[in-house]
């Protein structure tokens, strides 16, 4: 059947000019649990400002990524695009994204990362005593602070703890990254763009200091600042700037969501806690963990990818815009129309995982390895050319948190607190995961 003769997928477009944001906004998983269950796995909406097709499973993913920088290209919200620079690899599309991703992948290689894990471990024993100290905490925000203070270590060689000014910067820059793009004295937008200059004035002085004096430690600047290309090109001034504000942005907060979704699971589900202590203990506490000792904690690989298919930190995709007419299941996509991919939704396909609604790590086990039956059953770092550059680093992070974490602490969830899960801009739980803190066999 000649393309222009396939029907457009069913769904509603709603109300002139706003379509159906309104009802997305107020809650994204009840709006996609309607649809899906009215339209099924492909169907069209109007969503902030784009006729737009949401697709959702493993095989419609595959479709996108297969395809993505030739029938697709990424698309942003005009104040994610200013917030975020026109230099960022989160912006920038085409032949100049896949070059970009060269170079930052440099500061994401396995020497580098082996070189990260010291600082990561340090930091997380310093704030496992710090919540120790608490006994009862909000673990959100208190994570937010957690992951920022290693991205900021790890990124830009600066402690927040030491420069808590910083640390108020970035969160008035990252509060107005989905704000409304009208800039007035004052709002929400102005303050960000007002942020966003303060902390490239941050990093033009830590760039001068490196040209200068050459840091001993291999943090991500310095990696960007060496980096070079076949030919011996580096990066812009302008490119490195913005690509630090983008890493900052995507190494903090979706590690936050991740890292709170586990916390809450594992206290939620004591027998699974039970068996990943277990597996700890095979190792020596007292001794820094190697790459070698997270090659064998296999059973916290899979409590990992359990948290992540349950509780993805990002339930879509970045809107991508039609660049050509295509067709999909039998639907035709329209030049010009936006097209996202749903997580959340595929990693709760039945047809893959056997009892969704479970959490269940042992699905990744080498018997049953789920996710395996089709490609990107599993994505919650994307897929294709734009999947997350920071992969290995989150999951390194994840792991080396979890494991000292289970290793000597246990906690457990305050009463009379809402766990409904928020997943604008980034999954959470309503009240922030409220828990009692304690050293392993303490007294109370």
């Amino acid at each position: 059947m000649p393309q222009s003769s396939l029907p457009l997928p069913p769904g509603s477009f709603g109300l002139p000019v706003i379509g159906e944001s309104v009802s997305y906004l107020h809650s994204p998983a009840i709006f996609m649990e309607k649809r899906q269950k009215q339209y099924g796995n492909i169907f069209k909406t109007h969503l902030f400002g784009f006729p737009t097709i949401v697709l959702i499973g493993a095989g419609a993913a595959r479709f996108l990524f297969a395809n993505e920088g030739q029938k697709f290209e990424m698309t942003n919200t005009p104040s994610f695009e200013r917030l975020l620079g026109i230099n960022s690899i989160g912006v920038v599309t085409g032949a100049a994204h896949q070059t970009l991703r060269k170079y930052l992948y440099q500061a994401f290689a396995p020497r580098a990362l082996a070189d990260y894990a010291t600082t990561m471990q340090n930091i997380t024993h310093r704030y496992l005593k710090r919540w120790e100290k608490m006994e009862t905490l909000t673990w959100y925000p208190e994570l937010k602070k957690y992951t920022l203070d290693i991205a900021c270590q790890l990124f830009i060689g600066v402690a927040t703890e030491s420069e808590e000014a910083l640390e108020k910067i970035y969160e008035t820059w990252s509060d107005g990254l989905l704000s409304i793009p009208v800039r007035f004295p004052g709002n929400k937008f102005d303050k960000s763009i007002h942020a966003r200059e303060e902390l490239l004035a941050h990093f033009d002085k830590l760039i001068d200091q490196r040209l200068q004096h050459p840091a001993e430690n291999q943090d991500v600047l310095t990696i960007l600042l060496q980096a070079q290309d076949e030919e011996g090109k580096h990066l812009s001034r302008e490119e490195v700037k913005d690509n630090l504000l983008g890493m900052l942005v995507a190494g903090h907060e979706t590690l936050t969501s991740a890292l709170t979704s586990l916390c809450l699971l594992l206290a939620q589900h004591p027998d699974v806690l039970v068996k990943a202590h277990v597996e700890q203990e095979q190792f020596k506490f007292s001794e820094p963990i190697t790459q070698e000792d997270l090659k064998q904690m296999t059973y916290l690989e899979q409590v990992m990818k359990e948290v992540l298919r349950m509780a993805p930190p990002v339930v879509r995709s970045g809107l991508r815009k039609v660049l050509e007419p295509c067709e999909f299941a039998g639907y035709k996509i329209p030049q010009g129309w936006g097209v996202f991919y749903q997580i959340q939704e595929t990693h709760q396909d039945q047809t893959i995982y056997s009892h969704p609604e479970k959490f269940d790590p042992n699905r990744f086990n080498t018997e049953k390895v789920e996710d395996k039956q089709k490609p990107f059953a599993h994505i919650p770092f994307g897929g294709g050319i734009r999947e997350c550059l920071g992969k290995e680093f989150a999951k390194l992070e994840i792991k080396l948190f979890a494991a000292l974490l289970i290793r000597e602490y246990e906690w457990e969830l305050a009463p009379r607190q809402n766990l409904e899960r928020i997943v604008l801009p980034f999954s959470r739980p309503h009240d922030g995961l409220k828990v009692k803190f304690r050293k392993r066999g303490k007294l109370v």
